[in-house]
């Protein structure tokens, strides 16, 4: 397998979960503004849609999207525990996190990158992201992780998108629940293997 990625991305999600999973694969970085891998190649050729992550497959079967890599992945080896069985209630549960972490923080937060809104604009967001960071918060102040006593796709997901705060200067100081699970996960060897590798450490 291939994992297509970009530093500073959610493509460090999967790139953690392939860690912990101890599956074998190769790490190749793409310039998200010139769309060419680091060897090289055409990326939008391998993702027509011009973005990491990209998984490929030795077939040469590639998936995208995070949610759907993730569950992927996990699938391959399913007594690690990293999703719970297809099919599932706990599985719809996952989905629904998933969901969650992608509409509502990882395209919550995309408007904050953008040098085009003004402040006040920034500010609309930043409020909407809040509201949605404290129901997370709520979360993890009954659990150790998203769904429960275990690590999980989630988790990884979860930790990559919150690590973009520190580009806007937003603390956790108002989260303590949320701040404990980023200094938890930031200890496991999954997460800094992968860190170093993407050179984010």
């Amino acid at each position: 397998m291939t994992l297509y990625y970009a530093p500073h991305t959610c493509s460090l999600s999967p790139h953690i979960v392939l860690r912990e999973l101890d599956l074998p694969f190769t790490l190749v970085k793409v310039d998200n503004r010139s769309k060419r891998t680091e060897h090289g190649e055409d990326f939008l050729a391998i993702n027509p849609k011009g973005y990491v992550a990209a998984l490929q497959l030795a077939d040469g079967r590639v998936l995208t999207e995070g949610p759907a890599i993730l569950q992927y992945l996990a699938d391959l080896k399913p007594e690690a525990g990293m999703a719970p069985p297809a099919g599932s209630w706990e599985r719809a549960r996952l989905q629904e996190m998933l969901s969650f972490i992608t509409s509502e923080l990882h395209a919550g937060m995309s408007p904050l990158f953008n040098a085009a809104f003004g402040e006040e604009v920034k500010q609309v967001f930043r409020e909407r992201l809040f509201k949605r960071m404290a129901h997370v918060e709520q979360v993890l102040q009954g659990s150790p992780w998203l769904l429960g006593e275990r690590f999980g796709v989630a988790d990884a997901y979860l930790f990559t998108v919150l690590g973009w705060l520190r580009f806007f200067d937003i603390g956790l100081e108002r989260w303590p629940a949320l701040a404990r699970f980023m200094q938890t996960v930031a200890q496991r060897p999954s997460v800094q293997a992968a860190s170093a590798a993407e050179g984010v450490a």
